[in-house]
């Protein structure tokens, strides 16, 4: 049994889509934490955050992670973080014993781009901005995370922002872990 995998980096980094392609890739089961916190609290944690506040919200996905690290493991698993999780208390510790974590990495103004193309309304912090108005969110906020998700045990620098971002990150992560 391979030690899981922990994907890590700001909103819109490609955890969930290219951790899913990389979990197909390796033949792994693949755990979006953000899909757990709802299955285990029955909203998204977009619906979470406006009902209960940013602050509740980072207490019950630590103890997400924790419940599921607890449980019966999946073998051979890679797991999708929420962006903001890393940065509280002492998450990334805790990512760090549980399994190997990797940062994806990306300039702020490639994560502005990409964002702007999906729907905010599924992320709060971001909803109602312009591509513009995302890069002055972004960057400093970006720069503020930078040192949690840095200690992860891996980075992975994406310098492209096209259609293939997600399948080239997998790759990355696909080498990475195999060595080939």
């Amino acid at each position: 049994m391979e030690k899981p995998i922990y994907l890590v980096g700001y909103m819109g980094a490609g955890k969930t889509t290219a951790g899913r392609i990389l979990a197909d890739m390796l033949g792994w089961h693949f755990v979006d934490l953000d899909e757990a916190f709802r299955e285990i609290h029955g909203l998204s944690t977009a619906d979470y955050i406006r009902t209960y506040g940013i602050d509740d919200f980072r207490k019950k996905e630590k103890y997400v992670v924790e419940d599921i690290a607890d449980a019966a493991p999946f073998e051979n698993v890679i797991y999708a973080t929420g962006g903001g999780y890393p940065c509280w208390e002492d998450n990334m510790d805790c990512l760090r014993e549980l399994g190997t974590s990797i940062y994806i990495r990306w300039r702020p103004e490639h994560l502005a781009k990409r964002l702007s193309l999906t729907d905010l309304s599924e992320r709060p912090v971001l909803q109602g901005r312009t591509e513009q108005e995302l890069l002055a969110f972004i960057a400093p906020q970006l720069e503020a995370r930078e040192p949690f998700y840095s200690r992860a045990h891996h980075t992975i620098d994406v310098n492209l922002c096209d259609e293939q971002s997600d399948r080239r990150i997998a790759e990355e992560l696909f080498r990475l872990i195999t060595g080939a």
